[in-house]
């Protein structure tokens, strides 16, 4: 090891402080990171000479980010490096277009594109019909419709994952995440639990973050199932997600249109029923997070001011 070069390798898993780093075809643990960066799967790093620690994080082309859970407004970076969110949802009681639209909206905002998979179509007597219901929320992703204990779906997903690219698996906990990993393996290498039959919720069987080498070349990243998806201000990308409605405002009649009241909104003829109130709701809670962003950072400056003070006398 005697280049920088040599000493780079990826983040292919990551579970209570321990990251594996795959480099050239041989895996490290590494417990010790330099300062306070925080490496994710999909990362690529540098380990310091020695192997015994991670020197820094290389730049990142694409993350995919959320509020951390509870009221806090710091950002959890949960995957780098993907190209494609595979956002899985059950046609069971885990559908919920409004929590999609928080999927779409956070890889959009963190550069990767998005695909949904609608799983367990074999519960369902008519899946095309929410099939339909997505696939006009105007996003522009590609919708698929499978049973990931029925299909073959390496099949399906053929055309989502080029060879070479990274995945990254987005949804609740019961989705049939696993189930999917599983099947496109063509083994079972992640465990599956049941789903509540009170509220068709899963449990956690996912608790690493890992990046696994997929047959055809390419990887996926796994993740735990997300029981919140808030949206972190300048990470959400409502635009670059609805691009196909709110890309319509250049035909309302009034240039400066809010898409509320005013007649002759094409945006607001173009979105389903309820889509333009949840919109404005996503689009409001990144205002106050921004806000409460901005309060946070001005707190910590009048720290650091007390605290000079203080140090001169």
């Amino acid at each position: 090891m005697n280049n920088q070069e040599s000493r780079v390798g990826r983040v292919v898993r990551q579970e209570r402080g321990i990251w594996t780093v795959e480099m050239n075809s041989s895996t490290w643990q590494v417990e010790h990171i330099r300062g306070e960066m925080r490496p994710v799967a999909g990362d690529f790093v540098e380990l310091r000479e020695g192997l015994e620690a991670i020197e820094r994080v290389l730049p990142r082309r694409s993350v995919v980010v959320r509020r951390a859970a509870g009221t806090r407004t710091e950002p959890q970076v949960l995957a780098a490096n993907a190209d494609v969110a595979l956002v899985v949802m059950g046609l069971d009681g885990d559908y919920n277009p409004r929590r999609l639209e928080r999927y779409l909206a956070m890889a959009a905002g963190g550069g990767v594109r998005a695909a949904v998979l609608l799983n367990k179509s074999d519960l369902v007597c008519e899946p095309e019909v929410r099939a339909a219901e997505v696939r006009r929320l105007g996003t522009g992703a590609p919708v698929v419709v499978l049973s990931a204990i029925r299909d073959d779906a390496g099949l399906l997903l053929g055309g989502l994952v080029k060879r070479g690219e990274t995945a990254v698996l987005l949804g609740s906990s019961g989705a049939g995440k696993s189930t999917l990993v599983n099947r496109l393996l063509g083994h079972e290498a992640q465990t599956t639990g049941p789903v509540r039959a009170r509220d068709e919720r899963g449990r956690h069987t996912t608790t690493s973050r890992r990046l696994i080498a997929m047959p055809g070349g390419w990887s996926l990243i796994d993740l735990p199932g997300l029981r919140e998806v808030g949206l972190m201000p300048g990470m959400a990308d409502l635009e670059g997600a609805f691009v196909s409605i709110l890309g319509m405002a250049e035909r309302c009649r009034f240039r400066d249109c809010t898409h509320t009241v005013e007649p002759g909104c094409a945006v607001r003829e173009a979105a389903e029923p309820g889509q333009m109130e949840s919109l404005r709701k996503l689009r409001d809670e990144t205002r106050f997070s921004d806000k409460q962003e901005a309060k946070r950072r001005q707190r910590a400056i009048r720290a650091f001011q007390r605290t000079e003070r203080f140090n001169r006398w």
